[in-house]
């Protein structure tokens, strides 16, 4: 009578050890963008970013092997993954571009503005001047992709005629000051704890911002769009 076959072996768990190894890169960013937000780029020094993970700075090092290849780093994870989702949001979207334009504005401020990463943003604007090729990469990973990907959703608006014909660009422009103002103001003066008696909840703000930007901008009478609906339907 034939055996039956064995079962292949189940995979051996992995060990603490292995798995804090596997950890450890994530944990670096972290500790790295809290401390960049903290004291600026230039304050900030690799050995306290390593101390802060719980690592040392050679081990910092391994992965990261300059303080300047970490900032890349944390600015493509905590920056760059979120533009990529907005590209693929894009792809696959087939209802109208005012409620992909609104997910878009609206989950940028609540994953940046109300996060950490929103510092990166006022960290280039007071330091780009001092290190120019951090500002060039900077502009390649984030501003040139974000600006393109809002340009390319409001020249869609316009082509399908759900938009008035305006340039995409200056649009662009348009639509992101107010968000920028928020997010620089929360993380320097906000982060600061002063307080401005005649200041408006950001979340206000944003919601008048997008009412007044579409009726400047839809090209036909329109339902107001809420801000708060978690993502546009495919």
């Amino acid at each position: 009578m034939p055996r039956a076959p064995a079962k292949p072996a189940a995979p051996a768990p992995s060990s603490p050890r292995q798995r804090r190894k596997e950890a450890r890169p994530q944990e670096l960013l972290e500790a790295a963008l809290s401390l960049f937000v903290e004291k600026g780029f230039a304050a900030t020094r690799s050995e306290e970013v390593a101390a802060k993970a719980g690592v040392s700075k050679g081990t910092l090092y391994l992965y990261y092997p300059s303080k300047e290849e970490l900032f890349k780093a944390v600015v493509r994870e905590a920056i760059g993954t979120k533009i990529a989702e907005g590209v693929s949001e894009l792809g696959k979207h087939q209802g109208s571009m005012a409620e992909l334009l609104t997910w878009m504005l609206w989950s940028w401020w609540e994953r940046m503005g109300l996060t950490p990463a929103g510092g990166i943003h006022k960290i280039m604007m007071s330091e780009a001047g001092n290190f120019p090729q951090l500002a060039a990469f900077y502009n390649d990973e984030v501003i040139e992709p974000s600006c393109a990907l809002l340009a390319e959703v409001v020249r869609r608006g316009v082509a399908s005629g759900e938009f008035r014909d305006v340039d995409p660009d200056a649009c662009v422009m348009v639509l992101i000051g107010p968000v920028l103002h928020l997010v620089l103001h929360q993380h320097s003066i906000g982060a600061a704890g002063v307080v401005h008696d005649h200041k408006p909840e950001p979340e206000t703000v944003l919601k008048l911002q997008l009412e007044l930007m579409f009726e400047g901008l839809l090209n036909r009478p329109h339902r107001p769009i809420d801000p708060a609906t978690p993502r546009p339907a495919a």
